[in-house]
């Protein structure tokens, strides 16, 4: 099958990006996009990377990158069709405009304005590509209507494991895969088709990571912005009381005296943060409240597949995915979460078997290889299902377009 994956980033890290970057947003397109998945953040391109492997036609585009994305139009020399000129990215009225207005702030002064309308330019990449699937991996940011405008013929999924943005009519989409059970099951009461696809780990990021040398006891990875509460409360504990280090983002809206602010080491995108955890002894993990008691977030995997020891919140269907007390460590309480570290801090030997194996599982059940096998069996039913067996035709696509 032929398969476009629409993904999005953000502003952070588009600021970032291209402020370490300086001239990349006047470079030609295929130059961008390899600096783009050099940095393996996010999913990088590991969707459309395995699905190629697997014998499929797969490219990827982020569709809110302003420089990337009119780099694109240019060398395509696109033109969009009347219906699309002037499109908006976003659903009007935008679900999320503070959203709205962060991305289109933050790429705006990285490169600048100008130039056709993002919207315009993805439903010209949905016409020059001709998916016969369309993975939409930003369903609060790119609008499906646009989507199944500019690609009729086309199975539209949406992809989301974060709460259900208001505004979206997920009854447009084909099919919405989710890391989260519950999700599913919301979706399904919608009457929405909807299946589980869990997240995973690459193992290619290992091949730029080099040797494990776990120099950092204790870090935490993720968001700290005060949207998580239960996660901030437990974390200022741990840095009260352990010799936690912190990456992130969010730290800057937290309280002059919180603690996390003392062990604050700055944000960490893609590659650094792989960094990071390669380097970790032990590294912590806490969902938020969407999880609703469910195992499902990317530290599980990152973590793990990196070679770090993983002390997580427990949860009802964890042991799906890991063996608690042998492949990762489970807590059910702050309490015990600070006891069970300071327990590991003291073995090093356990330390070091549990993280062995929790990485070998990550390895061997938890790879992009083996959920985009499973994404692409689930598609393939559902065309059928929606009665789209055909093949889309192939004039004017380029498999070195994206």
């Amino acid at each position: 099958m032929r398969w476009l994956v629409v993904n999005t980033d953000y502003p952070g890290f588009l600021r970032a990006h291209y402020s370490a970057r300086p001239g990349l947003h006047r470079a030609p397109y295929a130059e961008q996009l390899r600096a783009r998945r050099d940095t393996l953040f996010g999913v990088a391109d590991f969707y459309s990377s395995n699905l190629t492997e697997l014998g499929h036609q797969a490219w990827e585009v982020y569709a809110n990158n302003v420089s990337l994305q009119r780099a694109w139009a240019r060398e395509h020399r696109a033109r969009a069709a009347p219906d699309f000129a002037g499109r908006a990215l976003w659903p009007a009225p935008p679900p999320r405009p503070d959203l709205r207005a962060a991305l289109r702030g933050a790429v705006r002064r990285a490169v600048g304005r100008g130039g056709p309308a993002l919207g315009e330019v993805l439903a010209t990449q949905l016409a020059h590509y001709k998916p016969e699937v369309v993975l939409n991996q930003a369903v609060g940011e790119v609008d499906v209507g646009l989507l199944r405008e500019a690609a009729p013929g086309s199975l539209i999924v949406g992809q989301i494991a974060s709460p259900l943005p208001p505004g979206v009519d997920f009854r447009r989409y084909d099919l919405v895969v989710s890391s989260l059970p519950n999700l599913v099951a919301r979706l399904r009461a919608l009457g929405v088709a909807s299946e589980l696809n869990r997240l995973a780990f690459e193992p290619r990021v290992l091949e730029r990571l080099g040797p494990r040398e776990p120099d950092i006891a204790v870090t935490f990875v993720g968001t700290v912005s005060p949207a998580h509460t239960g996660r901030i409360a437990w974390l200022e504990r741990l840095c009260r009381e352990l010799p936690v280090e912190v990456w992130g983002t969010g730290v800057e809206l937290l309280p002059a005296n919180s603690p996390i602010r003392a062990r604050f080491r700055g944000e960490a995108w893609g590659t650094e943060m792989y960094g990071v955890l390669r380097r970790s002894r032990i590294t912590l993990n806490r969902h938020i409240d969407v999880a609703e008691g469910h195992a499902n977030n990317m530290r599980l995997y990152e973590a793990t597949g990196a070679g770090a020891l993983l002390v997580t919140d427990h949860a009802s269907d964890l042991h799906e995915i890991f063996e608690a007390g042998r492949e990762v460590i489970a807590y059910r309480s702050d309490e015990e979460c600070a006891a069970l570290v300071r327990r590991l801090l003291a073995d090093v030997d356990a330390c070091e078997t549990v993280a062995r194996l929790g990485q070998a599982r990550t390895l061997r059940d938890h790879t992009y290889r083996a959920r985009v096998a499973e994404l692409a069996e689930l598609c393939l039913r559902r065309r059928e299902e929606v009665g789209l067996g055909g093949t889309p035709a192939t004039e004017g696509s380029d498999r070195a377009g994206c």
